[in-house]
């Protein structure tokens, strides 16, 4: 790993973090080495990143962009005018 280092705060879905950790076990077990959620977690996002055209990662990103807008623009509107 690279010697500069930045934090990031990363929120999922509980969901998503529970097949994160399965896929830790997984890999422990597999590689009969300590896997934690963090490595696995560090390696789907360069993974991820190495494939930047492929149209499954492009929806996904969609997808989370326009529910970000969407909670955006919700909480822009009046409570009384959002029902």
């Amino acid at each position: 790993m690279a010697d500069t280092k930045t934090r990031v705060l990363l929120i999922l879905a509980q969901d998503v973090l529970d097949r994160a950790r399965v896929v830790a076990g997984k890999a422990t077990v597999t590689l009969k080495l300590p896997v934690s959620l963090q490595i696995v977690l560090r390696a789907l996002i360069v993974e991820g990143l190495k494939r930047n055209d492929h149209p499954a990662l492009l929806a996904n990103i969609e997808g989370q962009a326009k529910a970000v807008r969407h909670k955006r623009s919700m909480a822009r509107v009046p409570r009384r005018a959002r029902t």
